[in-house]
């Protein structure tokens, strides 16, 4: 059974890209996608999906906003958040916020698809 993925990101280029290379990943696909928190949490309460990655940087409201709220749906969702910004205080307050991880919008896929796959081989506590 493939993980399913929803992602979301304001920025349709970058959606795009992630769409076709998570699909290409075995194991692993897109069921749906969102351009903002608002939008991603409708989203997610209606697909129920495996992980969601997330950007931070979203208008209306952001991933750490939306994430908090899904959370509270769910303390079982498995959020991968992404982000330009490497800073340690900003990475902590994201982890302690409930992210199962981070990963940086320049990284290599084959770290988004390692974090998609240990997000969903452990419980979240």
């Amino acid at each position: 059974m493939n993980t399913r993925v929803v992602i979301v990101d304001d920025h349709k280029m970058f959606r795009d890209g992630l769409r076709g290379l998570i699909n290409a990943e075995p194991g692993m696909e897109v069921v749906g996608e969102a351009v903002d928190g608002g939008e991603a949490i409708d989203v997610i309460r209606r697909l129920a999906p495996d992980v969601v990655v997330m950007d931070i940087s979203m208008p209306g409201m952001n991933g750490i906003e939306a994430m908090r709220h899904l959370i509270r749906d769910n303390a079982q969702i498995k959020v991968i958040m992404l982000s330009m910004y490497s800073s340690k205080p900003l990475v902590q307050s994201v982890m302690a916020a409930g992210a199962s991880g981070y990963v940086l919008k320049g990284s290599d896929f084959s770290e988004l698809a390692a974090a998609i796959r240990c997000a969903c081989s452990r419980e979240k506590p």
